[in-house]
């Protein structure tokens, strides 16, 4: 698969995770005013940066002439559903979701940058742009959790699997 053709596709992929990461928190913030008032306001601060993430990545898709993901409404419709559910259940599982997620995204982000660093500078520079953001998701959710041992190992299996499923759908779509 040539660079262009790869870096489209990680593009691609990487919309629909955003699209997915602000609908977790559309829903994370709607249960949240319920079960966790205190992280409502970092909720929304996270929600923006992922709405800007995902604008990045659909400005890149234009440019370069190519839709959107064929899993993009999987992922939105999932993350409301895990955003509500996680949100219901409180803080620490609210904390729990979003380290497991960023945990995955980092990683793939990080792998990204190495397949496309010398090959396509404009995706990679997308890509470079939200990794700061989705870093710091993953530390301040982490401090919230920091003593939490339920939340943590029964959400972090499956919401990394469910991430890395897809993830890989996305990559085949």
């Amino acid at each position: 698969m040539g660079a262009t053709n790869l870096a489209g596709r990680f593009l691609k992929v990487n919309h629909a995770g955003e699209h997915g990461a602000v609908n977790i928190y559309a829903g994370q913030i709607f249960m949240a005013r319920l079960t966790a008032r205190s992280m409502v306001a970092e909720l929304i601060e996270f929600k923006s940066h992922e709405e800007r993430h995902r604008a990045i990545f659909w400005s890149e898709l234009q440019r370069r002439n190519r839709p959107r993901c064929k899993s993009y409404w999987l992922c939105g419709m999932g993350g409301f559903i895990l955003g509500l559910v996680t949100g219901a259940f409180g803080r620490r599982a609210i904390a729990a979701t979003t380290v497991a997620v960023e945990r995955v995204v980092l990683r793939h982000l990080e792998q990204q940058l190495a397949l496309l660093s010398d090959k396509d500078e404009m995706a990679s520079q997308a890509i470079a742009s939200i990794v700061t953001e989705e870093r710091q998701h993953h530390d301040q959710s982490a401090t919230h959790i920091a003593l939490d041992r339920f939340w943590s190992r029964i959400l972090s299996p499956i919401v990394s699997a469910a991430t890395e499923a897809v993830i890989w759908i996305g990559m085949r779509a």
